[in-house]
């Protein structure tokens, strides 16, 4: 059985949630990364994505882009693995959940590191197959969320 443990990256760069979203864009770029967890000393308290970035920031429009903290923008309740979780079976909550990479946390919800598809593909080539269905998963169109704006969802989009 290969862990999470065995293909995961260590030591990844943080945030905090009062950084300003202009510095997150500035790591993510040099970094060459589209999320970066973002924790309060190591307790992880959520994760920003260059989509929450634009989404919540940029296309809301929630205030001078200078100004706005990770707080405004990030993901909380974070979906997370444990170093000890089961590659197979992260790939499939992956594939559900339609995500790419998840933030790895011990018992008491501190960062350890991240798992990403492309981890799990470079170390675990036995994976590779499985990789390729989540990826397919993940890449499925999803139906977008428009309850922000405004309209009452319809019938059929509840019973989706």
């Amino acid at each position: 059985m290969t862990t999470v443990a065995d293909v995961m990256t260590r030591d990844v760069r943080t945030m905090a949630p009062g950084d300003s979203v202009v510095d997150a864009a500035r790591c993510m770029d040099e970094l060459n990364v589209g999320v970066i967890p973002v924790c309060e000393g190591d307790k992880l308290v959520g994760m920003v994505t260059d989509r929450d970035i634009v989404v919540r920031g940029v296309a809301a429009q929630q205030g001078e882009l200078k100004s706005m903290k990770l707080a405004d923008v990030m993901s909380g309740n974070v979906r997370c693995a444990r170093a000890e979780d089961d590659v197979d079976r992260v790939l499939g909550e992956m594939a559900q959940a339609q995500i790419r990479r998840l933030p790895v946390v011990d018992g008491n919800q501190r960062l350890i590191g991240i798992v990403s598809l492309g981890d799990i593909a470079a170390k675990n080539p036995d994976d590779e197959g499985d990789v390729a269905i989540s990826l397919g998963d993940i890449s499925s169109p999803a139906e977008p969320d428009r309850s922000g704006l405004g309209a009452a969802p319809s019938q059929s989009q509840n019973q989706h």
